[in-house]
This record gives structure tokens, sequence and C-alpha cells, in this order.
């Protein structure tokens, strides 16, 4: 991960339950207090719908990241 915003932005859902249940409950709302790019807001929303929460070493991730994973490169 490359966007510091983007490492703070898991850093506080996967340390902090509070904002681990507000994410759940009003993704937007969250994503809003952290400075990400559209595209990584679109990034996490999508991931977000197709497997929720959960950590990296998730085979659920993995896939769901594989069509998605060019949206974290950054453009030349």
């Amino acid at each position: 991960m490359k966007s510091q915003a983007l490492q703070q932005f898991v850093k506080k859902v996967f340390s902090d339950e509070k904002t681990r249940l507000e994410f759940e409950s009003n993704p937007d709302k969250v994503l809003a207090r952290f400075n990400l790019t559209e595209q990584e807001k679109k990034a996490v929303l999508i991931t977000h719908a197709k497997v929720g929460l959960t950590t990296s070493d998730s085979p659920a991730l993995e896939a769901a990241l594989d069509p998605t994973g060019m949206w974290f490169v950054p453009s030349p």
C-alpha cells in the first residue's frame, strides 16, 4: 500500500472496534474522515461489498483484489 491515508484507514478500522462497527453500518461516513482518493474509496467499497472486512491472508480477499488490484498502482 503506497497511500499513507489508505494505510491509516486500514489501521484504524482493524484496531478500533467502534470505527469498525461504524464502517460496517456507514462506510461513506468513515471514509470521509480520511484523505483517500476517489479510486481508493471505490476500491475499499467494492472490496467491502464483495468480502466484508477480512484480514490480508483471506482467500476471499485475494480473489476480490485480483480484478481491482490495478487501482492501487499509481498512474504513470
